[in-house]
């Protein structure tokens, strides 16, 4: 019985006649007559099969429960439903009906069980596959386990191979460490005799400058003592021709000199500043002041450089004049002999005027305990890099700067306080490096709007508390700086919180000094 019910649901006859139903209401006013009373006569006919179905699953359930099973609801509900419905019954008909009915379910057992010998013999054609594919898998099975015994034996020949190819291997390695020894030692071998010819030519040329310097002071001392000027003439010696002077060393050195000094340039910025800018920070609380300090430093450090590179170049290019002879350039062999002669800049001359310069700058202020002695190395590096850059071709050089100016992208970048809608520059934290007109390393400022107003009023109370805290004369270099320096380390005023004591700050007062 419960077959015939899944048959029933399974069969979707229920939902196909709801769908009948619902499309004959759309299409009722549509439709006519003969077409309604074919729709009709379709739901009618389904709805028999259905109710003849649901006939047969009365008949089974009411025998199952046995000669009186269900008889009380069948007189209840069947017979008052039948006698309403089926006046007037067609016995033919129900007949006919019944028959259909069993022929269909002769049909459908039918189905089932051809059905069901299709499924057997699917299942028993599985089976056999699987068995094959189960003897298969055996001898795969058998198959792998005898490479895997190949593989083991193949492992057991390699290893002893490996052994000696590792021997091998470590000799080979040790032949070409000591290959790479030996070309080691060849290569420095090789530079230092390069080396040693370049300091050979070098002393050359040093001996022949002092040789053409020699003969003119010889000259010099001989006029000097001589009653006339025919017998001085007739008695002084010949100035030696520099011969050994190679011009065209600067040229040749230019390129790697500009590199070499643009990257100190951005190594000065990166660690020097910094370092400069923390000692300051740990007297001064305001961090603009300490910029605008550094920031000085560098434009007064370059320009006290290029002061000195020119009064140098004049006495070399004096000295050189004298006892130059041949066809040689003379800026040639005064560029080339400042080059080779660095060392002779006297570095400290220009510290001490950038100190004195900054002393009396009317645009910074400072405690009086402070000294700018404590960044006396930030500003001997400023001055060497500063020196060396007038020397290439085209110099290097600082650009020009003023507060207030339109910021310019291509010259500076903003720090990171900076307002970045701001167009004014508010004050300058590092310079930008020039070569001509072009930048080559920008430089560093700070933004913010109403910088030109704020500007004057900072000026205005910095010029003031300048005028009271410093002495209006200017300072004279050598001694009476030094007098400044050791009466401005006497003050009263005590340091900071956090500063260096005061022997240590004495103890590297003396030392510059």
């Amino acid at each position: 019985m419960a077959e015939s019910l899944r048959r029933l649901i399974g069969s979707e006859k229920c939902g196909v006649l709801q769908q009948k139903l619902e499309r004959w209401y759309k299409d009722y006013h549509v439709n006519s007559c003969d077409q309604n009373l074919n729709r009709c006569c379709e739901i009618m006919e389904l709805s028999a099969m259905i109710q003849g179905q649901l006939f047969n699953i009365l008949n089974h359930t009411a025998r199952e429960g046995g000669h009186y099973g269900g008889v009380d609801t069948i007189k209840s509900r069947l017979l008052p439903w039948l006698g309403t419905c089926f006046s007037s019954p067609a016995p033919g008909r129900t007949l006919e009906t019944s028959f259909s009915l069993s022929q269909e379910s002769h049909e459908k057992e039918r189905q089932l069980r051809e059905l069901a010998n299709s499924r057997n013999h699917e299942i028993q054609q599985l089976e056999r596959e699987l068995n094959s594919t189960r003897l298969q898998l055996t001898l795969v099975q058998q198959d792998l386990a005898q490479a895997q015994l190949a593989l083991e034996d193949t492992k057991t020949k390699s290893a002893t191979t490996l052994l000696a190819a590792e021997d091998e291997i470590v000799r080979l390695k040790a032949d070409l460490k000591a290959s790479q020894t030996k070309e080691e030692c060849a290569l420095r071998n090789l530079e230092q005799l390069s080396d040693y010819e370049q300091q050979l030519q070098m002393l050359k040329d040093e001996v022949a400058i002092l040789g053409a310097q020699k003969s003119v002071l010889q000259s010099r001392l001989a006029r000097s003592r001589s009653p006339s000027p025919r017998s001085v003439r007739s008695r002084s010696p010949s100035p030696l021709p520099v011969k050994s002077i190679s011009p065209g060393r600067a040229r040749i050195t230019n390129a790697p000199r500009h590199a070499h000094l643009v990257e100190r340039f951005r190594d000065i910025y990166a660690q020097e500043r910094l370092d400069a800018q923390t000692l300051l920070r740990s007297y001064i609380d305001d961090l603009e002041v300490v910029q605008r300090i550094i920031y000085v430093v560098a434009m007064e450090s370059f320009h006290a450089a290029k002061k000195a590179f020119r009064q140098f170049k004049m006495r070399v290019r004096k000295t050189l004049s004298l006892s130059l002879s041949g066809s040689e350039s003379l800026e040639d062999i005064v560029m080339d002999y400042i080059i080779r002669q660095e060392d002779l800049y006297d570095v400290q001359s220009s510290v001490n005027e950038v100190i004195h310069a900054m002393n009396i700058h009317p645009r910074i202020s400072f405690p009086p305990e402070v000294d700018f002695i404590l960044i006396s190395s930030l500003i001997r590096e400023l001055c060497r890099v500063a020196f060396s850059m007038q020397t290439l071709d085209p110099p290097l050089d600082i650009s020009f700067a003023s507060e207030g100016e339109l910021f310019n992208e291509h010259k500076y970048r903003r720090s990171y306080d900076s307002d970045f809608t701001a167009p004014l520059v508010a004050y300058h934290v590092w310079p930008a490096l020039m070569e001509n007109d072009s930048v080559i390393v920008k430089g560093e400022v700070v933004t913010r709007r109403g910088a030109l107003w704020s500007h004057r009023s900072r000026s205005r109370s910095r010029g003031r508390s300048q005028s009271r805290s410093r002495s209006a004369s200017p300072l004279s270099h050598g001694a009476g700086h030094s007098r400044h320096l050791l009466s401005r380390s006497r003050s009263p005023s005590p340091l900071r919180s956090g500063s260096p004591s005061k022997w240590a700050y004495s103890e590297l007062r003396q030392s510059w000094l």
